[in-house]
This record gives C-alpha cells, sequence and structure tokens, in this order.
C-alpha cells in the first residue's frame, strides 16, 4: 500500500492541475484592490463626463436640448441634474465616501443614458455598469474614507 499526501489528493494532474494551481494563486489578490481599481476607473469616466459637460455649459445644454431630448424635464434642469450627479458621484466614489449611494445615483445616470438617449450604447454602459455592481455590493474596500468612518463608528460604541 502506498502513502498519499492528503493535500494531494484533491489535486489533479497534468494541464487541468497547472490551471487549477493557477486559479489558486490568483485568489491571493486581495479583493480590496480589485474595489480600489473599479472605483479609480469608474470614477474618472464620469468626472471626465462632468469636467466636459462644464466645459461649455451652453453647449452642454444644448445637447440635452437637441440630441438627448429627455422626456418630461427641462434640458437646462436635465443637463444641470446629470452634470451634479456625475461630479458629485464620480468624487464619492474616488474617495471611497458614501460609495454605495454614489453608486445608486451613478446608475441610475447609467440607466438614463440607456434608456432614453444611446440604446445602441449598451457594451459601453455595461462597463461602467459592472464595476458599479461591484462596489454596490461589497463596498468600496479597505482603502476607503467608508472604511474608515466604519472602523471609528465602530469603535465609539
Amino acid at each position: 500500500m502506498t502513502m498519499m499526501n492528503p493535500a494531494a489528493a484533491g489535486r489533479k494532474a497534468g494541464i487541468a492541475g497547472l490551471y487549477v494551481s493557477a486559479l489558486e494563486r490568483l485568489n491571493i489578490l486581495p479583493l480590496s484592490l480589485v474595489q480600489l481599481v473599479s472605483r479609480l476607473a469608474v470614477a474618472h469616466v464620469f468626472w471626465q463626463s462632468s469636467q466636459s459637460k462644464l466645459a461649455s455649459w451652453p453647449a452642454t445644454v444644448q445637447l440635452f436640448t437637441l440630441e438627448y431630448r429627455l422626456p418630461v424635464i427641462d434640458p437646462g434642469l436635465a443637463a444641470g441634474l446629470a452634470t451634479t450627479a456625475e461630479l458629485s458621484g464620480s468624487i464619492l466614489i474616488f474617495l471611497g465616501l458614501f460609495s454605495r449611494l454614489a453608486t445608486l445615483m451613478l446608475l441610475g445616470v447609467i440607466s438614463a443614458i440607456q434608456f432614453l438617449v444611446y440604446p445602441q450604447n449598451w457594451p459601453d454602459h455595461l462597463l461602467w455598469t459592472a464595476p458599479l455592481l461591484l462596489i454596490l455590493t461589497r463596498g468600496a474596500g479597505v482603502v476607503s474614507l467608508d472604511y474608515v468612518a466604519s472602523r471609528m463608528f465602530l469603535r465609539e460604541r
């Protein structure tokens, strides 16, 4: 009878074993790093968008009037709401402060764009939605003001 290493008993040999081993090594990547990169990526997208709106406000209102044509809402008000959501949402997501609330705000912006303005651009909208869903469901991570605040509040109890 041969002795078998219990750790090796569950391991597969060959290419399958190498693949499983490689996947297991990816588990050392901290989720907080993924959360941070997701926050930075999505914050950049919405920061850039808000800055282009602010760079020429008359052109922004004209864009909302002639191209976006949102139903029911005044183009000037829509432009202001969208710019405010993008600007404040990107800052909050970047800082990781009230990040889940900011995520909901930006998901609302994406939904409006998807369903009312550019439905054909769904691949871009999915790329923006994916990191926001990560932040919404898992939080901002340990490199965030949300984490710092939660530690401070837990310490006070």
